[in-house]
């Protein structure tokens, strides 16, 4: 049992959870266990690539960088055509087979652009002895940009910001965007007909829905022209969304723009979908390193809505437990409608409202959070979120800033950075949404 007896100490050890967790989501690792079919969902994917005539590869998103370093090692020169779409912020990677091309997030610029097209080019033209291995993580969405005719780049970076500030949840989001598409909602998929197609997929969405993960590439897409219009109403964003994407929508739910492809498209007969990775991965791995540390785990429910609602019930959760050396295990995505102007991110935002709330109804208990997202990046900062203590606002004070003040402008990141409770990991190279660790009593 490992001894924890300082805020220092448990700093540590939530870190290190933390870090086992993120290893346990490594996409090399779990690539390689679907190339072998050892992943439910993949146990046909040996088979076809024995049997393939041809293969291309295609991987977006967070991890793409090491799902398509995986993928070469293993089938070389098996592999005819490959392109990689990886962040802004990766090093540089050079494989031999493998085109690698940057795409832009959170917000899509022309790269995203440039890379979308390059794989829509990759996707079309194939025949039925070709198999497409197209591997999808966390941030496929922003990196891959196709606007539909009509729609330009200006039009998607200014609804995708007004999303990013509404507080819409992910499905909500990617709903929007496969309707402004050329290539999310299924038609990558539509393109590649009639090849094979077998999605590999590490889903940084709670629940796993394919159609949400990267905007659903390969997926048949449940939403409509109608459901988007409706999102962007309830948002607050219609009436000051770009004409031409009014306009666009608007000649979609009234039949004359066609819709995504749905279940029963024949785009998705040869198409298989497999996810090899997801946030209760992580917990699992998180639960096994905080047993083997001499804590009885707890599984929370999923941080879902608000940033400082789920903080709030987070703290009030940690406050009342009063057995010895409890860890706390969450997973999910709060959201952050901005109200302010200041810096930070949604798991900040959820760490600083715990810290908050611990003061107040927990100010001379030992617990200890970390609030962090898998990715290591939390919002345009270059923290991956933050660590909550009771004593945190008093020491905010104590370096001049007021840990209230600082939330409710959205400004959690100055506030944590007072306290010196900024979470700071660097890129991680996996995204499997976020992690709530959080120590009581210990």
């Amino acid at each position: 049992m490992a001894e924890i007896n300082s805020e220092a100490a448990a700093r540590v050890a939530l870190t290190k959870i933390f870090r086992v967790a993120i290893a346990a989501c490594d996409p090399a690792r779990l690539t390689n266990l679907a190339l072998d079919g050892k992943i439910p969902g993949t146990e046909e994917l040996p088979a076809l690539i024995q049997a393939a005539r041809r293969i291309v590869v295609l991987a977006a998103g967070k991890g793409a960088a090491a799902m398509a370093s995986a993928i070469e090692a293993r089938l070389d020169r098996r592999i005819s055509d490959a392109i990689a779409v990886i962040p802004p912020s990766d090093p540089s990677v050079q494989l031999s087979r493998v085109d690698v091309l940057r795409g832009d997030h959170p917000v899509p610029a022309l790269r995203s652009c440039h890379a979308a097209e390059a794989a829509l080019d990759l996707m079309t033209g194939l025949d039925a002895d070709t198999l497409a291995i197209v591997a999808v993580s966390g941030g496929a969405s922003a990196m891959l940009c196709a606007p539909a005719a009509g729609i330009t780049l200006d039009d998607k970076i200014a609804i995708t910001t007004a999303l990013l500030a509404s507080g819409a949840p992910i499905a909500e989001f990617n709903a929007v965007r496969k309707h402004l598409s050329r290539i999310k909602g299924g038609q990558l998929a539509r393109s590649a007909v009639p090849a094979r197609v077998f999605g590999l997929v590490i889903s940084d969405v709670i629940g796993n829905d394919l159609a949400t993960i990267g905007s659903g590439l390969t997926t048949p897409d449940p939403t409509t022209y109608a459901e988007a219009i409706s999102i962007l109403k309830r948002r607050r964003i219609w009436g000051r969304a770009p004409e031409r994407v009014r306009a666009h929508l608007e000649g979609g739910a009234a039949g004359e723009i066609p819709e995504t492809p749905k279940r029963d498209a024949p785009a998705f007969a040869r198409v298989t979908n497999a996810i090899i990775g997801d946030n209760a991965t992580a917990l699992d791995a998180a639960a096994e390193a905080a047993s083997k540390m001499g804590f009885t785990v707890e599984r929370w429910s999923a941080l879902r809505g608000e940033a400082d609602d789920v903080g709030r019930e987070v703290a009030a959760h940690l406050a009342a437990i009063q057995r010895e050396r409890v860890c706390v295990l969450a997973g999910g995505e709060p959201v952050v409608t901005l109200r302010g102007k200041g810096k930070g991110g949604r798991a900040q935002q959820c760490a600083l409202k715990i810290a908050i709330e611990l003061e107040r109804l927990a100010a001379d208990r030992r617990i200890a959070a970390l609030v962090a997202g898998t990715d290591g990046i939390d919002g345009p900062t270059d923290a991956a979120g933050g660590f909550a203590f009771p004593d945190g606002p008093e020491r905010s004070a104590a370096s001049g800033v007021d840990a209230r003040a600082a939330l409710k402008r959205n400004d959690a990141y100055n506030g944590l950075a007072a306290s010196g409770d900024l979470f700071r990991i660097g890129p991680t190279g996996t995204n499997v949404s976020d992690l709530l660790i959080a120590f009581v009593n210990y």
